[in-house]
């Protein structure tokens, strides 16, 4: 989940919300996976320079201290993501968020055949990068590698590089399909996402209406009118049953939200050559 708008309490992002990410994490209604309790994390933009991150190795749903800080920590911008073990240790190295500089990285899916790619995509990552990788994760390794091809210049570029490097890797490997991805990344001031798979067949990822559309569709729903104008979730599931509410990520697109000016256009990876 991401959240971008007027600084809100975090609490009324994880735990208020119908089928919260919380929820998600025991009863994914969407997801490859039914439950999610391979650790948790959620970073946010406060008073620092950087985002924070709180990350666990504990199931989200049983995470006390998580629910006691979601209640002090205000934020215009918040990722949060529960997690479902592809492969790598259970380990606070390996939940997401990811944190680099004033970036921050979630990602849902897989790279295929990573076990066998791994050295090849790791060794490609800047050696001024390199000592920072902390995990040992598909999703971490994709981060690594898009901030190496530009992130913090041209994000939809940079992802595009890197997931067009991993496909062309995974390839020369033998496997068919390298990448499953939904991605969300910022650098506290926009949000970019990306929905993608090498095969066309993406994990899900929605975007929420407008506010005052929103609205104007349903005054009764007071909730609606604590937010601000500028409000944006988005979700690899829908919080709750609203109709007018969500609106389905296209296949292979990306987009971007900042104030005034949200965009959604097609994604195809690049070669970084």
């Amino acid at each position: 989940m991401a959240y971008s708008g007027e600084p809100i309490l975090a609490e009324e992002l994880l735990f208020r919300p119908v089928h919260s990410l919380i929820d998600q994490s025991l009863h994914s209604r969407l997801g490859a996976t039914t439950t999610n309790g391979d650790g948790f994390g959620i970073g946010w933009y406060g008073e620092g320079s950087e985002p924070a991150v709180y990350k666990s190795i504990e199931p989200a749903w049983n995470d006390s201290n998580l629910r006691e800080i979601a209640g002090q920590v205000r934020t215009p911008m918040l990722l949060a993501h529960v997690r479902a073990s592809t492969g790598t240790p259970v380990q606070r190295s390996n939940c997401h968020p990811f944190r680099h500089g004033r970036w921050l990285w979630v990602h849902n899916g897989a790279l295929r055949g990573f076990h066998e790619i791994r050295r090849d995509l790791v060794m490609a990552v800047d050696p001024t990068l390199f000592s920072d990788i902390e995990g040992s994760t598909d999703s971490e390794a994709l981060f690594f590698l898009a901030l190496t091809f530009g992130l913090a210049d041209d994000p939809f570029g940079a992802v595009a590089r890197a997931v067009g490097f991993v496909e062309d890797v995974g390839r020369t490997y033998g496997v068919e399909h390298p990448v499953q991805m939904t991605v969300a990344t910022t650098d506290g001031e926009s949000l970019w996402i990306f929905r993608y798979s090498s095969e066309r067949q993406s994990r899900s990822l929605f975007f929420s209406t407008e506010v005052a559309k929103l609205r104007a569709l349903h005054p009764e729903v007071e909730v609606l009118h604590n937010l601000g104008g500028e409000t944006r979730f988005v979700v690899s599931e829908p919080l709750r049953d609203l109709e007018g509410a969500w609106n389905e990520v296209p296949e292979s697109s990306a987009g971007v939200v900042r104030p005034g000016q949200d965009e959604i256009r097609p994604f195809e990876p690049m070669s970084p050559a």
